[in-house]
């Protein structure tokens, strides 16, 4: 297993291919829909409002050479402090259209999710020296494990799931699926699958 410290550098990058197994330490940041579309709104397609620029300068160093990943956790507050009870990934199609935006505004190294991505991402990731990594799906109490603490939260008014979670993970488990060298092992599978369909059908 590959490790790999947050931040990321493109040295690093680079010599992932399709298929490594790594492991992620250091600070990342939670993001869905909610808060991928704050961002594209908010810091991407504007000047950022006088009231969100102290959060838009905080995400501008985090996620710089850094990592987002798609995850609407389960959380507890325990002596005041906050805690990830569940950290499993979520369906990472849903932000395509934002994705690549946010890769190259921000410079993100690394988008964890589960299901893959479309073409829109794997470009960004090969223009941009960016991955994206494979969650284990159904593992969502052994990933919290590897986060270690709960740094800070943005934008709680989103709701739990949706907020920005600042989190510092140690050794968290993933897979590369796509890699900067516009290789996707998504791809690969659905071309893969589509043909074992057709000769299914043909033998028919």
């Amino acid at each position: 297993m590959i490790q790999l410290s947050i931040p990321i550098s493109n040295e690093e990058i680079s010599k992932l291919k399709v298929g490594d197994q790594v492991a992620l330490s250091g600070i990342m940041f939670t993001a869905r829909d909610a808060a991928h579309k704050f961002m594209i709104e908010n810091f991407i397609q504007s000047e950022p409002p006088k009231e969100e620029e102290e959060l838009f300068q905080i995400l501008k160093k985090e996620l710089d050479a850094g990592v987002i990943y798609h995850c609407g956790p389960v959380v507890r507050k325990s002596n005041g402090k906050w805690e990830f009870v569940a950290a499993g990934p979520t369906t990472s199609i849903r932000e395509e259209p934002y994705e690549h935006q946010i890769i190259e505004h921000f410079n993100v190294k690394a988008v964890i999710g589960k299901g893959g991505m479309g073409p829109k991402t794997l470009a960004a990731c090969q223009k941009h020296k960016a991955v994206y990594l494979h969650a284990v799906g159904g593992a969502a109490a052994v990933l919290a494990e590897a986060v270690k603490e709960v740094v800070d939260v943005y934008k709680m008014e989103f709701g739990v799931p949706e907020a920005f979670w600042k989190i510092r993970v140690e050794k968290f488990p993933a897979v590369v699926t796509m890699d900067s060298h516009g290789n996707s092992l998504h791809d690969k599978i659905e071309t893969a699958s589509k043909n074992e369909l057709h000769t299914m059908i043909a033998e028919f």
